[in-house]
């Protein structure tokens, strides 16, 4: 008998059913090839276990391998679960300003040239000095992001000295980085004080040794501790001689948000980077991506002595960022000294007015079976704020299998929603209004009976 592997189809003929199909343009040849080797080679496999494989199921499974390396491609999706700071989906979207900045300078630049000398300059000088004008400091310095910013600060000022730490500040954030953790990992000597509810200034001074570096405040972004607490501020323990470092976290500049008509409630007690500045910190560090709304960064502001110290430690060009983040960062910094918070993405969808989304979803909902408005409740995601929502508009279409819906507006339409009482909802806050119409015809085309995707 002829062996039946011959009568599988070479790579070549794989690889033209592959180009033939919907999107492979947009997939490098390279993947296709492995595509298609992949699947030829699976083949043969089979059919030597003793299998039956027909072309059509060789070319089914070189589709699918070729579908499912497509979608591995970094690619923009439309967010309409109402986090508007959604990890998962890269945080903070950027405006118009950051991109055309960030496109603007992926050419040459001046990032490490003095123009005015001809010299070499250095790339803190941009963003860095942008940043701490923004919120009131000394200096700034801008790492790849706040935990890379934290080590940084204790690497640089407390190697094989003490930190103080209140046991309520212990905290793990995303990706299992925990403050203890790092300590070590820095060389520095862990001293916990007070209790995990109650950590008072006294708790402080009693820890306090020649071998102190410094005073660490973590600031909790990611969960509450309500009740019987107690906590030491940082003007209590600023008039100490021991430098008092803020890692605020979230990256509200200021409490006040003057860059906003008027200041939202559900930002509670943030705290703002110039607040722990006035309140006489000597350095804080908070993230790029949060509430402060620009590309993922680290973010460090403060005493310039201490700031000139960390840019000189051989991990900072080892944690540095490149200049299309610097670029992005930029434009966000001058749009909050022009106190723009419109030029903001983030700050554009959180202070929308539920009116105005109602309206839109009204847009949606037309035409739309089993479709209604409903009042919804946003986050802001990404670690911050955490237990405050943001009232918000959703449309909710009743489906027959909210799973499979869910999974095909992702798939075929690259939608990401929610699923509530058996209906899919879209979160109108954190949907851009360009992306309306996108999402409207996806819901008519899934309710008009769509096939579900594969």
């Amino acid at each position: 008998m002829e062996d039946p592997r011959r009568a599988l189809p070479s790579v070549e003929v794989v690889i033209e059913h592959l180009q033939q199909g919907v999107g492979a343009t947009s997939i490098a040849r390279g993947l296709l090839v492995q595509c298609a080797r992949d699947a030829v080679a699976d083949a043969r496999t089979r059919i030597a276990a003793g299998d039956s494989i027909a072309l059509a199921a060789v070319l089914a499974d070189a589709t699918r391998r070729a579908d499912e390396a497509s979608r591995r491609l970094l690619a923009s999706v439309i967010n309409a679960t109402g986090i508007l700071l959604h990890t998962n989906l890269g945080r903070a979207p950027l405006g118009q300003d950051a991109v055309a900045t960030m496109r603007e300078v992926s050419r040459y630049s001046n990032l490490e040239f003095d123009l005015a000398a001809g010299t070499r300059g250095s790339r803190h000088d941009h963003a860095g000095y942008l940043l701490a004008a923004a919120c009131g400091a000394e200096a700034g310095l801008v790492v790849n992001n706040n935990a890379a910013a934290v080590l940084l600060v204790l690497a640089t000022l407390a190697r094989g000295r003490e930190v103080i730490v209140s046991r309520g500040e212990l905290v793990e954030i995303g990706g299992g980085f925990r403050v203890p953790e790092i300590l070590a990992e820095t060389g520095a000597q862990l001293v916990e004080v007070g209790t995990t509810n109650r950590t008072r200034r006294s708790d402080y001074e009693k820890a306090t040794t020649e071998r102190t570096a410094m005073f660490l405040k973590v600031h909790a972004s990611n969960y509450r501790m309500v009740g019987f607490t107690e906590a030491a501020s940082i003007t209590e323990l600023a008039t100490s001689d021991i430098p008092v470092v803020v890692d605020a976290g979230s990256g509200l500049l200021d409490v006040n948000t003057p860059w906003l008509a008027q200041r939202p409630t559900w930002l509670g007690d943030e705290p703002g980077v110039r607040q722990c500045l006035e309140e006489g910190a000597a350095l804080v560090t908070c993230s790029g991506d949060k509430l402060l709304g620009g590309p993922q960064a680290g973010i460090i502001v403060g005493d310039q002595t201490l700031i000139q110290r960390l840019r000189e430690h051989p991990l900072a060009r080892a944690l540095r960022c490149d200049k299309v983040t610097l670029a992005g960062l930029q434009a966000v910094a001058l749009a909050y000294l022009n106190n723009d918070g419109a030029a903001i993405p983030l700050w554009r969808m959180a202070t929308a007015s539920t009116t105005s989304l109602t309206r839109r979803a009204e847009q949606i909902a037309t035409g739309l079976p089993d479709a209604e408005v409903i009042s919804t409740d946003a986050a802001a995601g990404g670690g911050s704020l955490p237990g405050l929502v943001i009232p918000s508009v959703g449309v909710a279409v009743r489906v027959q299998n909210a799973t499979t819906t869910l999974r095909e507006l992702r798939v075929n339409h690259r939608i990401i929603a929610l699923a509530r009482d058996g209906k899919v909802v879209c979160d109108m806050r954190s949907l851009d209004p360009d992306d309306d119409d996108i999402v409207a015809t996806a819901l008519r085309a899934i309710t008009a009976g769509e096939p579900n995707a594969s």
